[in-house]
């Protein structure tokens, strides 16, 4: 059977859920280094609903940010993401595309 050609949006979704899932293991290593267990698929689903319903998000500039920097962000998004509203409820990420 032949494959069948990507739609050329599908390769930026492809490309962002790969910076989300490099950016989720970086999340786990952080937290680790404080003795903080998290889980992973709950960090994937956060930023990627953030990034794909809520508020775009520049995923390179977060990937790249100092730990400082890089929690706020991941940890403001798990805080305060409304799952059902599709909302930060008052947050702002710090690398938001604005």
């Amino acid at each position: 059977m032949a494959k069948r050609a990507l739609h050329p949006l599908d390769a930026g979704r492809n490309a962002a859920l790969e910076l989300i899932g490099k950016i989720a293991d970086r999340a786990i290593t952080v937290y680790a280094n404080y003795e903080i267990r998290v889980d992973r698929l709950t960090i994937v689903m956060d930023i990627t609903c953030c990034h794909f319903s809520v508020q775009k998000l520049r995923l390179d500039d977060l990937l790249a940010a100092d730990d400082f920097n890089f929690m706020h962000d991941v940890g403001g998004i798990n805080k305060h993401l409304d799952r059902q509203l599709l909302m930060l409820d008052g947050f702002s990420p710090r690398f938001s595309l604005r």
